[in-house]
């Protein structure tokens, strides 16, 4: 058997058929950029719509917050009765489907809450919301009999 007395060759690594995906890379990206500055320059009439409203979806439902004080925030925004009705009625316009969440303050007047809600329903909000915090049964207060 005989032995061998040479090293063996290391494999070498073929880099043509990377530079030539590279160059097609370089020439579809060169050619795709000419034609995306070429085609604002093309001559043609654009069609006519009539605007319906936002495009964009409505944004996720509004958080009406009301204090124990009767101050009012939209959106950690603070505003007062009038302004909700308008900004609410503003929104709605634009987005037919808007909902909002309205939080009471558990401790604040239910008056409070009651003319957030009609501010609501003045500025044609259909969707609405109030949120509560659910207690287990051990921690709930007894209810007053009926």
């Amino acid at each position: 058997m005989p032995l061998k007395t040479l090293p063996d060759e290391l494999p070498q690594l073929n880099m043509t058929p990377m530079i030539d995906c590279v160059f097609l890379l370089l020439i579809f990206f060169l050619v795709a950029t000419r034609l995306e500055e070429q085609a604002p320059q093309i001559p043609l009439q654009l069609p006519e719509v009539v605007d319906r409203g936002a495009l964009s979806p409505a944004p996720e439902k509004l958080v009406v917050s009301v204090y124990r004080d009767g101050s009012i925030t939209l959106d950690n925004r603070p505003v007062n009765l009038e302004a909700l009705t308008e900004q609410l009625a503003i929104l709605r316009r634009h987005y037919p489907d808007l909902a909002v969440m309205v939080r009471g303050d558990a401790r604040a007047p239910y008056q409070h809450v009651a003319q957030v809600l009609n501010a609501c329903k003045q500025a044609g909000i259909r969707e609405l919301n109030i949120s509560v915090r659910t207690v287990s049964l051990e921690k709930a207060p007894a209810s007053p009999p009926h």
